[in-house]
């Protein structure tokens, strides 16, 4: 749900009440949202510097299961203020806080990882036509998340939608668990066995080749 919420932040971060953070300096709750909506935007640009270094050293696979986790918490939390009755200025921190947290971990993981996987795990005959496809799911899922958004925010309320989003995000978790492989180091051929032949197969050559 990073494009929804991209999208809207600075209506979520308006409804939240963000608008008290900033009163004392005479900026409106509009222009406060605004802000704090760009502030955040420029801090997802550092946050994809830490990824692209520790893209190669601890990993795609242990990058995604330890950024994931923060995305789940952050959407579960901006589900809580929304449930339940606090301060206005308490509920309109945690939600920046917590927008912040989930732009910076997500294009740490979710964000860019999937493109790198998908550039891999397609043997060369096909890959071209692949990742091609996964361009225009990826497009198609945006469009889908973009305009079913309002319509969600109107039917479950903001809460629903982060309960939503962290339901999604913790299905992702368990299927990267489970059936996502480390790429890291493994030569383009490798990979591709891997997905073509299975784990077991695909462990034995590894270790062959390192022989």
């Amino acid at each position: 749900g990073i494009n929804g919420v991209l999208y809207y932040t600075p209506q979520i971060l308006e409804k939240a009440g963000v608008g008290d953070l900033l009163s004392n300096m005479g900026i409106g709750p509009s222009s406060a949202s605004l802000l704090i909506s760009a502030l955040t935007t420029l801090l997802m640009l550092p946050s994809i510097a830490v990824a692209m270094r520790l893209m190669d050293i601890s990993g795609r696979r242990t990058l995604l299961l330890t950024t994931i986790p923060v995305l789940i918490v952050s959407l579960v939390l901006l589900m809580l203020g929304n449930v339940i009755r606090m301060n206005s200025t308490a509920n309109a921190m945690i939600s920046t806080v917590c927008v912040v947290l989930y732009f910076c971990f997500f294009v740490m993981g979710f964000g860019p990882i999937p493109n790198i996987l998908c550039s891999e795990i397609f043997p060369t005959r096909v890959r071209g036509i692949c990742i091609a496809i996964c361009a225009l799911t990826f497009w198609v899922g945006d469009i889908i998340v973009t305009y079913t958004l309002p319509v969600m925010l109107k039917s479950i309320g903001l809460a629903g939608v982060f309960g939503l989003y962290a339901v999604v995000s913790l299905i992702a978790w368990i299927f990267i668990f489970l059936k996502v492989p480390e790429t890291k180091g493994m030569p383009l051929e490798v990979i591709t066995e891997f997905f073509a032949l299975g784990a077991r197969q695909a462990a034995v050559d590894k270790s062959h080749m390192v022989s």
